[in-house]
This record gives C-alpha cells, sequence and structure tokens, in this order.
C-alpha cells in the first residue's frame, strides 16, 4: 500500500498525533538510587575536610566543610511565602527530603527565595520526584533550608555553592548528575 499524503485544506482529515510517555524509573530502582545517595551523604556528615580555602584570595570565616544542610532549620516548600523571606538577600538554600533524608539541591542567590525559586528549574524535578513517590507510596517531605549572610560577593558565593555541590553530591545539581544521572529532568 503506499503512503497517502494528507492534505492541508481537507477540513474532513483527521490528524493523529501520538504522545511519547515519560519513561520512569521503577519502585525498586527509585529506593536503590535513594539509598545510594543517602550512604553517600551520611558519609559526607561524620567527614570533615582539612584543606586550604578555595576561595582564591578571599579571607572569610564561612567554610563549607563546616556546614551540615541537615542541621539547619527547615520550612516547608512554601517558604517563599513566609512574611520574614520576602525581602531577605544572599543566602544559600538547600532542599531536602527529610523523610529519608537526602539533600536534593545546593543553590546560591543574591536575591530573595522568592524572586530565586520562581522561575528556577530545580522546581520542575521536585515535581517529578514527588510524583514517582506517591505513585509507588513512599514517604516523601520536602523542606527547604537556608544559610543566611552570606557575603554578597558573587564569586564567593558561587565559590561556596560549588563547594557545597561537590561535597555533599546533591542529585538535582548538575555537577552531580555524573554519579546519581538525571531520573528527573524531562
Amino acid at each position: 500500500m503506499k503512503p497517502k499524503q494528507l492534505s492541508l485544506f481537507e477540513s474532513t482529515a483527521i490528524y493523529k498525533v501520538e504522545k511519547k510517555q515519560l519513561s520512569l524509573i521503577d519502585k525498586s530502582s527509585l529506593e536503590k538510587w535513594k539509598k545510594r545517595i543517602n550512604k553517600y551523604q551520611q558519609k559526607m556528615r561524620n567527614y570533615k575536610l582539612e584543606q586550604k580555602s578555595l576561595m582564591n584570595g578571599y579571607e572569610s570565616s564561612w567554610k563549607s566543610d563546616d556546614l551540615d544542610p541537615f542541621s539547619l532549620k527547615t520550612h516547608s516548600d512554601q517558604f517563599y511565602d513566609l512574611p520574614e523571606y520576602k525581602n531577605s538577600q544572599s543566602c544559600l538554600y538547600f532542599i531536602l527530603d527529610t523523610a529519608f533524608p537526602l539533600l536534593l539541591y545546593v543553590g546560591e542567590t543574591k536575591l530573595s527565595p522568592q524572586e530565586r525559586w520562581n522561575s528556577h528549574d530545580c522546581r520542575n524535578y521536585i515535581k517529578k520526584y514527588v510524583e514517582l513517590h506517591r505513585k509507588y507510596q513512599i514517604k516523601v517531605t520536602i523542606r527547604s533550608a537556608f544559610w543566611w549572610g552570606i557575603p554578597k560577593q558573587r564569586k564567593l558565593r558561587q565559590s561556596l555553592e560549588k563547594e557545597l555541590i561537590l561535597r555533599w553530591r546533591s542529585p538535582f545539581n548538575k555537577e552531580s548528575w555524573q554519579w546519581w544521572g538525571q531520573p528527573f529532568k524531562s
């Protein structure tokens, strides 16, 4: 049978578009993925680095290896609606799943958390992460935490952020995809 070309002007023509289903990881793979990350991050909680500053000339009391993101006060995923954060600036922020626990994302901003979060790619990863947990009926609790008052110098903030990402290997940061893959990226 010879393929028939459809007319653009034929009003009775029916066009069928098939949507490709997003392939999701199965429950067992998700649980193994989380256990690997948890094992690594728990090891880092007990490991203190003795290293010189990577701040390229910045002398600072801000030491990323002294920070345990799991020990910070946490907030709901609607943290940006809290009045105390409307005008806050210069922070490092962390997205955690406290149910397991996992540090999912590390970020820095000179903006208020609300300004930064409203246009953030990580929101989509979190949405897919939560949807998959609900599908498999796995407990999930997404929380945010902040390290306030960090230096306003952009290079210093970014250096601190990068040190924390590499130390904790937070899976939603692109620098960590080499270790954990990208199961929640569309």
